[in-house]
């Protein structure tokens, strides 16, 4: 088995988890409860909420299954692609639009699991 593939799939669970059962309460709900967006962009941004939430899952079960079976390796190298566009796109947004680094923390996260990633499917 490979410890950095395993934990990268570890570090994408616990993001899973986070953005379902800390993120939700706390974006979501209050997305669907909102009377001063559109419908139409609120289920469209409730969509998008889990559409990361399945991204996030498939994710940690990409890098599972090329930890125990080195001849999934491909599906690492998709969860790295993802893992690492993630965190650009939030460093860039962070920087475009000024915000600060601790206003959007997801950074962090997909930083741990693109650094774990990378160092399994390189090795």
């Amino acid at each position: 088995m490979d410890t950095y593939l395993a934990a990268a799939a570890t570090a994408s669970f616990i993001t899973f988890a986070l953005h379902t059962w800390v993120g939700g309460p706390v974006t979501a709900k209050p997305l669907l409860r909102s009377n001063d967006m559109h419908d139409v962009a609120k289920y469209t941004n409730y969509y998008c909420w889990h559409l990361v939430t399945i991204t996030l899952f498939v994710m940690g079960g990409s890098f599972a299954w090329a930890a125990v079976y080195p001849d999934g390796i491909e599906l690492a190298w998709v969860s790295l692609l993802l893992s690492t566009s993630f965190l650009g796109w939030n460093l860039f947004l962070i920087v475009w639009k000024s915000q600060k680094f601790m206003q959007m923390p997801q950074w962090i996260l997909f930083l741990g699991i693109s650094v774990l990633g990378a160092v399994g499917v390189m090795g």
